[in-house]
């Protein structure tokens, strides 16, 4: 397929080639940051093209990717109808998901007030629940499980325990984190389901004597379009 002008000047379209030119393309991998991606897309209904960046194999340190994004991390988009009209890339999964919703102008409230309750817990995700969780996951489950030294284990699990009852407190009496469902559940969500499956970290943080996460949590998941957004980009 010829690249149209629009995406030709990315040398990521090389490697990654577009199947729908008009579509969002999204660079990215089913892990908690990517999926936030892939979930707002499909619970938007936009048109997208889900690019694997198998970041077991390395394709996020190639050339053609860090043309786009010089951080090396995915989630990353290329929207061929952006602002004024032209193409815009983007990193950064938290500002993806502000321009997505802004974009559409859905799942991020239109009024000051409502916007920066979003904004706020979105930055929750990104400052803290995002990292943490994932050293957690290192000390805990992965590379860094066998390290003799207790400390930095015990430091990941403490800080998850409390950021989890954060998000407690603020479920109790809501279906969502900012009132409406919003992008800061879509932000959030991804990364408890991986601190309570992929890490299997329930037991250790706490998660297991909650009451409002975990039905959160299962809210979130019997969503249709999370559900869908959960797999992409699928395997080859």
């Amino acid at each position: 397929m010829d690249i149209p002008a629009a995406l030709d000047t990315f040398p990521i379209t090389r490697r990654w080639s577009p199947r729908d030119p008009h579509a969002v393309q999204l660079y990215s991998f089913p892990t908690p940051n990517g999926v936030k991606v892939s979930i707002l897309l499909e619970e938007l209904g936009l048109p997208y093209d889900a690019h694997r960046v198998d970041i077991l194999q390395g394709d996020q340190t190639t050339a053609e990717f860090l043309s786009l994004n010089p951080n090396n991390k995915i989630p990353a988009i290329i929207d061929p109808d952006g602002p004024g009209g032209g193409p815009l890339a983007l990193w950064e999964s938290g500002a993806i998901l502000v321009y997505l919703a802004e974009k559409t102008g859905r799942f991020l409230p239109a009024d000051p007030a409502g916007r920066y309750h979003v904004l706020q817990w979105l930055m929750f995700q990104m400052g803290g629940v995002g990292p943490l969780f994932g050293q957690l996951g290192f000390f805990y489950a992965l590379g860094g499980k066998d390290i003799e030294d207790p400390r930095p284990r015990q430091r990941y699990i403490d800080e998850a325990a409390r950021l989890l009852k954060v998000l407690e407190g603020r479920l109790d009496g809501r279906d969502w984190v900012a009132g409406a469902y919003s992008i800061a559940d879509i932000a959030l969500a991804p990364w408890v389901r991986s601190l309570r499956d992929f890490y299997k970290a329930g037991a250790v943080t706490g998660y297991d004597e909650l009451r409002h996460v975990p039905e959160w949590l299962e809210r979130f998941l019997a969503r249709p379009a999370v559900q869908r957004g959960l797999v992409q980009p699928a395997a080859d």
